[in-house]
């Protein structure tokens, strides 16, 4: 059986808790048994400005975890002075339109949502 889980990251300073939460997931049921998407939102979209957490997000980005980024926290992130290009993302990491409609077509399909 393969587990299914969306985790749901909108403060920054929780990412680090979500990247070992995905660590621990993986040790404990296989990475073969999952299917983990991360989606950023709100105030999280930050840490795509920290080389050290782009670096550990590509990492487990090979063991096909997927990260997702709001397009509308970006925008929002930029009005208060710390923008990002979206074209200049790693290609790691999508961009959807609203993390939040994001959110409940993942739950729709099946998706545990998990808030670290």
């Amino acid at each position: 059986m393969t587990l299914r889980a969306i985790f749901h990251l909108n403060q920054p300073e929780r990412w680090q808790i979500a990247l070992t939460n995905i660590r621990n997931l993986i040790k404990d049921v296989g990475r073969e048994n999952l299917q983990v998407i991360v989606l950023a939102n709100g105030g999280a979209v930050q840490a795509l400005l920290d080389p050290d957490m782009l670096k550990e997000m590509e990492s487990l980005s090979s063991e096909g975890i997927r990260f997702l980024v709001c397009r509308n926290s970006i925008r929002n992130l930029c009005s208060s002075g710390l923008c990002l290009d979206e074209e200049s993302l790693p290609d790691f990491i999508e961009v959807v339109p609203a993390g939040i409609t994001e959110l409940i077509r993942r739950q729709a399909d099946g998706y545990a949502y998990l808030k670290p």
